[in-house]
């Protein structure tokens, strides 16, 4: 099988199961790009992801470097197209049926019944990022206190009343 095709299969996949965003697959991203695949190392994909963040636009189209690393401009396009595409189609339907029931109590059960959920994958998407990136290969320890005082700090500022508007 060609890699471009590999891509494809993997990104397609990870898009249907990335529910709440793209950072809720960054966990099982990296475990099948790094670990499993070995298409780019954990430093790559850190780059990557950070990347993506830094870049204008949705952050995700970071997983087209990704592509790129593996197959070249092909890759580049196949992983965009696999990544975005397939959870167009459900959020298209949902959307739907969703405006339908609005004011119905089993739609405000859903909503509330979510949002643990997804708050929870990103959690580990963020842990999982933050291991690969406070790693230290030169003390050869699992943490970088530079890395975890940047992340805490964060983490405080958000935490913050009044720092997220809705």
């Amino acid at each position: 099988m060609s890699k471009t095709v590999e891509l494809v299969n993997v990104f397609a996949l990870l898009s249907l199961l990335a529910v709440g965003g793209g950072t809720a697959v960054l966990p099982e991203m990296q475990h099948v790009t790094v670990e499993r695949r070995h298409w780019v190392s954990d430093t790559q994909f850190a780059e990557i992801y950070s990347l993506g963040q830094l870049a204008s636009g949705p952050n995700m189209t970071c997983v087209a470097l990704i592509g790129y690393e593996v197959s070249g401009v092909a890759g580049l396009l196949a992983v965009l197209v696999a990544f975005f595409f397939p959870s167009c189609l459900p959020c298209y339907f949902a959307s739907k049926v969703w405006d339908a029931a609005e004011g119905s109590p089993w739609r405000d059960a859903v909503q509330r019944g979510m949002a643990p959920i997804v708050i929870g994958l990103m959690l580990a998407g963020c842990y999982a990022l933050g291991k690969t990136a406070s790693y230290n290969p030169a003390k050869d320890w699992d943490f970088n206190l530079l890395t975890l005082g940047i992340g805490a700090a964060v983490a405080v500022i958000l935490g913050l009343p009044g720092s997220i508007r809705r």
